[in-house]
């Protein structure tokens, strides 16, 4: 089935599928550059847990004020005690603390272990304001402060993205690749809906050779593989939203392919 966008497929943000398409971004990136990445290296895919307490994902129910009317209990009566009235209370949702697991990717080396890069594809939690994105900034600004490199892709057009210092251009997704010698200096790569997700190298040790990371044709197996067209109901729009432009062109791109016809 032909992939009906020029870069990021923007069905596939929606929080039904980003999910999964995470995961099997995440194992594609580890199987695409075990293959070509020196010897003395292996890919990881790791996981960090942590505790969230995101209360808006678990709301307070707000009752009838017609609860909170006194229901008068029946009356009893003894020699020592006065008569008395309770307010009956109210069932109501509290949030409770939900365990998060999130996948990333480490390239070590094998002989000593050590953490030459750390791959991250970010989640939509990761750009909300909370817990979950507290949790990801730490464990970023761990490595932004080791020897190790960084590579952090975002392909997610909501949410707040990770703190770049200085003005850059407005772009709907990024890929920032953070050398552990240039910092503060990264490269960033942006880019827009209508743009071919870009090619970027992957930082090894400064005696290797780098692999070349092209998360374009990756996306392309996936979709296949995955059969997301046939989940994937392009008369629809997309979730989040496109802009008013954006969905005018999304629209005449859609139709060209006999892909929306409503």
């Amino acid at each position: 089935m032909n992939y009906p966008f020029p870069g990021m497929n923007l069905y596939l943000e929606n929080t039904v599928f980003w999910s999964e398409v995470n995961h099997r971004l995440i194992t594609a990136i580890a199987d695409n550059i075990e293959q070509n990445i020196p010897p003395q290296y292996r890919v990881a895919i790791e996981q960090r847990t942590y505790l969230s307490d995101d209360s808006d994902s678990v709301l307070v129910a707000t009752p009838d004020v017609s609860v909170f009317s006194q229901r008068k209990l029946p009356q009893q009566y003894s020699s020592t005690t006065t008569q008395t009235e309770t307010s009956e209370g109210i069932t109501v949702m509290i949030p409770l603390p939900e365990h998060i697991t999130e996948n990333y990717l480490e390239i070590r080396e094998v002989s000593t272990g050590f953490v030459v890069t750390s791959i991250e594809i970010l989640l939509p939690k990761n750009k909300r304001p909370g817990e979950d994105r507290k949790a990801y900034q730490l464990k970023r600004k761990q490595v932004l402060a080791s020897l190790s490199h960084l590579v952090e892709i975002d392909l997610l057009r909501t949410g707040k993205p990770m703190s770049i210092l200085g003005k850059i251009p407005v772009t709907n997704y990024q890929i920032i690749v953070s050398r552990s010698e240039t910092r503060p200096q990264a490269k960033l790569y942006g880019f827009s809906i209508r743009e071919t997700i870009p090619i970027f190298p992957l930082p090894l040790q400064s005696e290797d050779t780098e692999t070349i990371v092209d998360l374009q044709s990756l996306l392309y197996g996936i979709y296949n593989r995955g059969r997301y067209y046939l989940a994937i109901d392009c008369n629809q729009e997309p979730v989040p939203p496109l802009k008013s432009e954006d969905a005018v062109w999304s629209d005449i791109l859609l139709r060209k392919q006999g892909l929306r016809n409503n």
